[in-house]
């Protein structure tokens, strides 16, 4: 059995620090990808974040007529801290900053916060464009917020218990994406799409201006990326905990390998932008309702009877 173990709030501090790192990380990923695609060097691709940074800091806010600013701002805001809000049921090694015993639904409610946040974001800037990106990730979000659901409890069912921390306790025998692998992988198409990400980024598609981001400049825009990088971050680590086992692995640290983990999922999502062609829509609406969402039924459902045989 792994003892997790709540830590002082005082850490909470650190909680944003971290992920603010391994967010970076992230970009820095994307950066050489993208630096490999264009045939440009290693050392640039992975500084293209940091210049990034550093442009958005000095550009100027872009203003629009009519503009609802303060639903724009919390919108735009809005990401970075549903991130940050997500990091305190997930545990790292034995700490966990808030182990309640809902932290699976606690993190799903986090996702319900997304869908509000962007469209705030399409409607605060009164553009047509913008308000088409919102709307377009809101039908996105119907698609599949429901089979994320059902990804989500299968592991709590096969622990008996929604408590992340015993959800990870759960699977020193053996970790769940080994007999769980349909809710795993709907698991992680969910998190790319709630990032608005790859495939799933059509809210913010060159066939509407950007969509979303057709607005907003400077630190809005800079704080729309950083919360897409850190929603990915924190969905890569919560897959950590509720199919990886979390924290365990030989040799390294329980912490470390939680981290470990974290990252090689967060590169496996981030490659997903350069490999998979974007889906539109209407097409996601149907395979998740026809093909998705009776898959990871089943899925539950299997789980559910060897649970019952087990006893």
């Amino acid at each position: 059995m792994i003892d997790i173990i709540e830590v002082n709030p005082v850490w909470a501090l650190f909680a944003p620090v971290a992920l603010g790192v391994l967010a970076l990380a992230g970009a820095a990923f994307n950066g050489i990808l993208v630096s490999r695609a264009e045939s440009r060097s290693f050392r640039s691709g992975a500084a293209i974040p940091v210049f990034e940074i550093a442009r958005l800091m000095r550009q100027r806010r872009r203003t629009t007529v009519a503009a609802d600013v303060l639903l724009w701002r919390i919108g735009c805001a809005g990401l970075v801290v549903v991130a940050v809000l997500k990091t305190a049921v997930i545990p790292v090694g034995p700490w966990v900053l808030a182990d309640i015993p809902v932290g699976v639904v606690w993190f799903n409610a986090m996702d319900v916060l997304v869908w509000a946040l962007v469209w705030l974001i399409g409607w605060g800037a009164n553009s047509a464009h913008a308000l088409v990106g919102g709307y377009r990730f809101l039908a996105q979000a119907v698609s599949y917020e429901l089979p994320l659901m059902f990804a989500l409890v299968t592991p709590a069912v096969a622990a008996h218990s929604l408590r992340v921390g015993d959800i990870v306790a759960a699977q020193q025998e053996l970790w769940f994406v080994i007999w769980m692998p349909i809710a795993f992988v709907v698991f992680c198409m969910s998190v790319v799409a709630f990032s608005n990400w790859g495939p799933f980024a059509t809210a913010a598609s060159g066939d509407i201006a950007g969509g979303i981001l057709t607005e907003v400049s400077g630190v809005d825009r800079l704080l729309i990326l950083a919360g897409r990088y850190a929603l990915l971050t924190t969905g890569a680590a919560f897959a950590v905990a509720l199919f990886f086992g979390g924290g365990a692995g030989p040799l390294l640290p329980s912490w470390l390998w939680t981290l470990v983990k974290t990252l090689l999922l967060l590169a496996a999502f981030v490659t997903l932008r350069h490999r998979m062609p974007a889906v539109r829509p209407e097409r996601l609406a149907e395979v998740a309702w026809i093909i998705v969402l009776p898959a990871v039924l089943v899925q539950t459902l299997v789980v559910s009877i060897v649970v019952a045989v087990r006893g």
